[in-house]
């Protein structure tokens, strides 16, 4: 104890040399590397395990995130450049107005400080020399400039707040028109297997793209105002020297940590992909839950999520890791040592003896001279520390920059009629040949061959077209029938056979790959699918969608008309059991399954189409309903496409078309039929 107390008592500069304190710092600074360096490594084989396990979703996108770059170079503030425009729609916008509003805040906030700096310097030479009528004098200015600094900086957050609203508002119409635009919706899920989480771009990516970017506006314009104004007070007190000193140590210290972060913007792109794809595997158990639980899968499910959740958080830990590691060497080289050549700057005219002013002035005015100029100088090595620090944001803004860009190419290829996907190769046997199962053709002439699609009245004609999904597989080589007005045709065959790929290639939901369609608009064909599609809103738009109230009024269709389809469709009761047309549930709750069948044939009477495609869309209700529907579409003229296998509805058609399966089809009229479809 004694011994201790005897170390302690010992003045620490006796043995804390020169030589010890580099020796620490040494060890220190190799130390720091050599952890980025470990927490680099790690990071990498810890992606590679991750990229091995059988439950990772969405294997393609992962691995094209990992080519992706997200680093500040060129190609980053292009991408930006291409944003901001949208962002920044014109020189009279409100975006640009909250720009200036930021930047006027700035500079009447940095003229603030430098007016504190100099009233608080005044006030401490009045308290050193005694002077009591000057100290009351400059603390009263103090107290009444406090409401307009306070006004200052609230403006500012004011500025940024909703700077980032309007950033967000902007960026978000703009990729929600393209995104729902046509069917490229359809398209990124269904068609190109680029961008699996879409949800996530739209909101949380955008969000966070948008915050971070209004934040770095504040970031770097302030530092960059803060230079600019210090180095001109400076200049005039202690020399030119010392500010460019400061800025040559900004350059170093800059390009220094932006070599060290790097790696932060390709992190961030993985992280929000993980991220992604953690909601993802979440609201798949939403959507599926019945059949989950069914199959009495949740542990099944679990073992999913918690997986998709670990290689989220594995990922998080890294970064937390990188960030930490790199948080010492920001705190050191972007605060620390801007601090000592900040010490060292200022020191020099007053430790200097060619300066004959400052050696023979009173003490009171040395010391004035000295706070002054020192405080400016913390305040301009703070700006630079700043203006380091914000190296660390751009680079974080250059991974969410590269997620946002990588959605509008995709959604601009999408409306472009031009989609990218991963084609799976499937053996065929030697039988398989011989029969046309299993064809499949490149992705190469799948982007080069495109048929035709001609609009017309009345009439649905296939002249030579392949049915083939989007994946290559050939469904039928060479498809021709004609259909015209008044003609019901029932639709059959095995499952796979190629009916669900013709009506989406009569919808237009998928590319036509060959042959001449001609059809009407895409607004003139209904689809009713067997589990009917319930919008949210109140009862007339279930049976009006995807009509408004507006577009009601507008085709003169009035509540009695709509009252009248539900009676058609013994459905009139609901009415009165829910409240009223204007009544709001959850009508995919609330509904039955034969009741939204029933609600879908009844917005089929209201929408009058040329052609209609009803996809087992009777399988929940009554013999009379179904057979009053197919009476009543004959009556007002409506064409019918009926996938289907029950027998009772034969006599509402006049042709069948059955596809086998194995790449053949027959379109007869029904009487001349001999082909046994029922099974």
């Amino acid at each position: 104890m004694v011994a201790f107390s005897k170390i302690l008592s010992t003045n620490p500069s006796s043995f804390i040399t020169p030589k010890v304190s580099g020796a620490l710092v040494t060890a220190a600074a190799a130390t720091i590397f050599l952890l980025w360096k470990k927490q680099l490594r790690d990071h990498e084989k810890r992606k590679k395990k991750m990229d091995a396990l059988d439950l990772h979703i969405s294997l393609e996108q992962d691995k094209a995130a990992k080519k992706e770059r997200a680093a500040v170079d060129g190609v980053f503030f292009r991408r930006l450049m291409r944003i901001l425009k949208i962002l920044i729609p014109g020189l009279l916008s409100p975006e640009t107005g909250y720009l200036l509003l930021v930047a006027c805040s700035l500079i009447v906030r940095t003229y603030c400080d430098v007016w504190m700096i100099h009233n608080g310097t005044v006030i401490e030479r009045s308290i050193i020399s005694g002077n009591f009528k000057g100290f009351k004098d400059n603390l009263l200015e103090f107290t009444y400039a406090m409401p307009l600094i306070s006004i200052v900086n609230n403006l500012l957050k004011y500025g940024l707040n909703m700077l980032k609203l309007r950033f967000r508002t902007q960026l978000t119409l703009h990729l929600t028109g393209k995104y729902l635009s046509g069917f490229t919706y359809y398209k990124m899920s269904n068609l190109d297997n680029r961008i699996a989480n879409a949800d996530q771009l739209l909101t949380q990516d955008v969000d966070k793209f948008c915050n971070c970017l209004a934040e770095l506006y504040s970031n770097l314009s302030k530092p960059l105002l803060d230079i600019i104004i210090y180095v001109h007070k400076l200049s005039g007190a202690i020399g030119m020297q010392g500010p460019a000193m400061m800025l040559g140590y900004l350059a170093l210290s800059g390009i220094i940590l932006t070599r060290l972060r790097r790696p932060v913007g390709k992190m961030t792109v993985e992280e929000q992909h993980l991220e992604g794809e953690f909601r993802y595997v979440n609201s798949r158990l939403i959507t599926n839950s019945e059949e989950v639980a069914f199959y009495q899968g949740n542990q099944r499910e679990k073992v999913t999520i918690e997986s998709t959740f670990g290689r989220l958080v594995e990922h998080l830990k890294d970064f937390v890791k990188f960030r930490f590691s790199m948080g010492i060497i920001d705190n050191i080289i972007a605060k620390y040592v801007a601090t000592i050549c900040g010490f060292y700057v200022v020191s020099r005219p007053f430790l200097s003896n060619s300066n004959p002013k400052l050696r023979n002035s009173a003490h009171d005015v040395r010391m004035e001279d000295y706070y002054r100029s020192g405080r400016m100088l913390v305040k301009m090595a703070e700006a630079i520390g700043r203006l380091v620090l914000a190296g660390r944001e751009m680079t974080r803004l250059a991974g969410f920059t590269a997620r946002v860009s990588e959605l509008m190419d995709v959604l601009k290829d999408l409306n472009r009629g031009v989609y990218q996907r991963t084609l799976i190769e499937s053996k065929r046997t030697d039988d398989d040949e011989k029969m046309g199962v299993g064809k499949k053709i490149s992705a190469s002439e799948l982007t080069r061959k495109r048929g035709e699609i001609i609009e017309k009245d009345y009439l649905i004609r296939f002249e030579k077209v392949p049915l083939v999904t989007p994946n290559g597989d050939v469904l039928v080589d060479d498809m021709t029938f004609e259909v015209g007005s008044g003609m019901n045709v029932l639709v059959c065959g095995p499952n796979g056979c190629g009916k669900s790929s013709l009506f989406r290639i009569l919808g237009e939901l998928w590319p036509l790959f060959g042959g001449k369609v001609t059809k009407p608009n895409p607004s003139k064909l209904f689809y009713i699918p067997q589990r009917p599609y319930m919008t949210l809103g109140t009862l007339r738009d279930q049976v009006i969608y995807p009509d408004t109230k507006a577009d009601q009024d507008r085709k003169g269709i009035s509540d009695k008309e709509l009252e009248e389809f539900l009676t058609q469709v013994q459905l009139s009761y609901i009415l009165e059991r829910e409240g009223g047309w204007n009544s709001i549930q959850d009508w995919m709750d609330v509904l039955s399954g034969g009741e939204k069948q029933r609600i879908a044939m009844a917005r089929l009477f209201y929408h009058k189409p040329q052609f209609a495609i009803l996809d087992e869309c009777t399988s929940a209700v009554s013999v009379d309903v179904e057979g009053f529907m197919y009476t009543h579409c004959r009556e007002v003229g409506i064409s019918l496409f009926t996938v289907s296998h029950r027998k009772s509805l034969w006599k509402y058609h006049e042709y069948v078309l059955y596809m086998d399966g194995r790449g053949s089809y027959q379109f007869n009229p029904m009487d001349k039929t001999s082909i046994d479809f029922g099974s």
